[in-house]
């Protein structure tokens, strides 16, 4: 009997696989750190070898769990999005690096595209930016740098993360796997029409991307091909990028509901309904999932250091112990000493967007001290989170409240503050890891246990609320310090 619902979900510094049950409980699990390569300044790289090797043993190491492949209902992936992977349809091989979400290296050809005049129409058709960070410039970018992938002519494949594992876990001896994407990931490469939900020529060309490359687009729920890679033949039935996957893993179903999920980088979601979504103010418009050919459309706010600001502290400059100390030392003084933290160390997402911007700790004195520049770091997020709430209001799209997860808010300290900073009510699941939950409720639908994404959300458990505890004026002396400190972040930016 078919009883779990195996998840991988494959981040960016590490690669899990998850057993859930028809409950939404989570039985088991499995993870891999993954090796993040930084081969020059702004530069971020992964083995997508890696990847798959490490994603593989996770992924076999549940189906064990779980009793052997018979009782696996279904497959959901959920991945880091706007990662880019290379590999020989032949060999199944890569033949490159996978240039990293994270990366920047591109930053140059996007001011030049700017400079042109050409992000209206891109925005106009995809919904995003001109920026680094979407799939789009990697690959013309890698097209144009590593011969290697001219050279393997038509029998080159590229896709973001999703698409590399679908197509190993379905290849077999003497053929080659599915190549194929869902819609939410497809919408954050720069080249798919966000209305028409297909890859656009147009775009296509703007970034010299080998359309015959690319893979074909698809919803993100029913059974898409099947894997009979651990022993017997599981169907692979559900597909998010992750933020979208945690969207769906918060209940965010009904148009106006809004989530923030704090990672390696945070990011904040609003559903939009079922029009694609125009933004003013510099926020995404993106999809939120594809059922039955049917878009449900979001806007986003990207920050791109949140959970990596922490690790940096942590490993880079040695400030913290371990990740929990954090939360010690936020509560071991009374504010923050008058200390701020821009946590622009690759560049600064939204509302900004300036790829070129750096990291800055300022207010420093004789009197600052080691828990002032940690409460500093964690006080970011909620500064960084309510620029967004500004934007998105400004859009017509303001949060009546906002439901959060990731790894960071695990730490009680600042799920409060973020109620506190934002002035609305801040609610968090008893499970977190809404990402992998998002991506077993997609299977769950794909593989018939659940008619819809409404029925699906039982799997979401019980919640836990935060409200705001300062006052008005306490909480508009931390926004000013910090409004002075990210405007002379933007502005030593250009």
């Amino acid at each position: 009997m078919s009883e779990y619902i195996l998840v991988i979900d494959e981040g960016t510094t590490s690669t899990r696989a998850m057993l859930f049950t028809r409950d939404g409980t989570c039985t088991a699990s499995e993870a891999r750190d993954l090796t993040q390569s930084y081969p020059r300044p702004g530069w971020v790289e992964h083995d997508a070898a890696e990847l798959w090797a490490k994603t593989y043993a996770c992924a076999a190491a549940m189906v064990d769990r779980a009793g052997g492949p018979d009782r696996i209902a279904g497959i959901g992936i959920t991945n880091q999005r706007e990662t880019v992977v290379f590999w020989d349809k032949r060999t199944g091989e890569p033949l490159a690096p996978a240039i990293v979400w994270q990366d920047r290296r591109t930053a140059d050809t996007c001011a030049m595209l700017r400079e042109r005049g050409e992000e209206a129409a891109v925005q106009a058709r995809t919904g995003l930016l001109l920026d680094p960070y979407f799939s789009g410039t990697k690959i013309g970018w890698a097209l144009e740098n590593w011969p290697q992938l001219r050279e393997a002519g038509h029998n080159l494949a590229i896709g973001t993360v999703e698409s590399w594992l679908v197509w190993k876990l379905t290849a077999g001896e003497g053929h080659g796997g599915l190549h194929v994407t869902d819609a939410t990931n497809a919408s954050r490469t720069l080249l798919m029409g966000l209305g028409s939900g297909q890859w656009d020529d147009g775009l296509i060309d703007l970034f010299d991307a080998p359309r015959a490359a690319l893979p074909e687009i698809i919803d993100c729920a029913g059974e898409f091909g099947r894997t009979s890679l651990f022993g017997g033949s599981i169907p692979i039935c559900g597909m998010a990028g992750d933020q979208q996957a945690a969207t769906i893993g918060q209940a965010c179903l009904k148009r106006g509901d809004a989530k923030a999920t704090f990672g390696t980088g945070a990011f904040i979601l609003a559903n939009a309904g079922t029009t694609p979504p125009r933004s003013k103010n510099r926020l995404l418009a993106t999809v939120g999932w594809q059922i039955s050919a049917k878009r449900t459309y979001a806007i986003e706010g990207s920050v791109f250091v949140a959970g990596s600001l922490i690790q940096w502290l942590r490993d880079s400059i040695g400030m913290l112990g371990d990740a929990a100390e954090s939360e010690t030392l936020a509560r071991s003084v009374a504010d923050n000493g008058d200390v701020y933290l821009v946590p622009a160390l690759s560049g600064i997402g939204a509302p900004w967007w300036k790829p070129e911007a750096r990291a800055a700790i300022s207010g420093l004195s004789f009197s600052s001290t080691r828990a002032h520049i940690v409460r500093a770091a964690l006080e970011a997020m909620a500064h960084q989170a309510h620029d967004l709430k500004t934007a998105f209001a400004a859009d017509g799209a303001d949060w009546a409240s906002l439901r959060i997860d990731g790894g960071m808010v695990r730490n009680d300290w600042i799920a409060q503050d973020l109620a506190d900073m934002l002035a609305i009510p801040v609610e968090r699941p008893a499970f977190t890891e809404t990402t992998a939950l998002g991506a077993a409720m997609l299977a769950g639908v794909g593989c018939g246990w659940f008619a819809d994404l409404e029925a699906a959300s039982a799997m979401r458990g019980n919640v836990e609320a935060f409200g705001p505890e300062i006052s008005d004026e306490v909480r508009e002396v931390r926004l000013n310090g910090w409004r002075a400190a990210v405007r002379s972040v933007v502005e030593g930016a250009g």
